[in-house]
């Protein structure tokens, strides 16, 4: 599905058509999750916990980053 960017105020926003707020079960003002996966951006309904646990995981990379730098090569 193609969606464009557009102006939102001093912002930019993706409008989500409604077939596909339908289909994930979204209405206006609820939240979703970014994650950034090696195949491009997932949006997926914001879960408390998973935020909780990505926070954890993204500041362990943040001070281990030589270590685990070392441990792929």
């Amino acid at each position: 599905m193609k969606l464009k960017i557009t102006s939102i105020g001093n912002s930019a926003g993706v409008i989500l058509p409604k077939e596909l707020l339908a289909r994930l079960r979204l209405e206006k003002g609820d939240a979703l999750y970014a994650l950034e996966t090696p195949d491009g951006i997932r949006l997926t309904t914001f879960d408390p916990e998973l935020a909780a646990q990505m926070e954890v995981a993204e500041e362990v990379m943040r001070k281990r980053r030589t270590l685990l730098h070392k441990l792929a090569q």
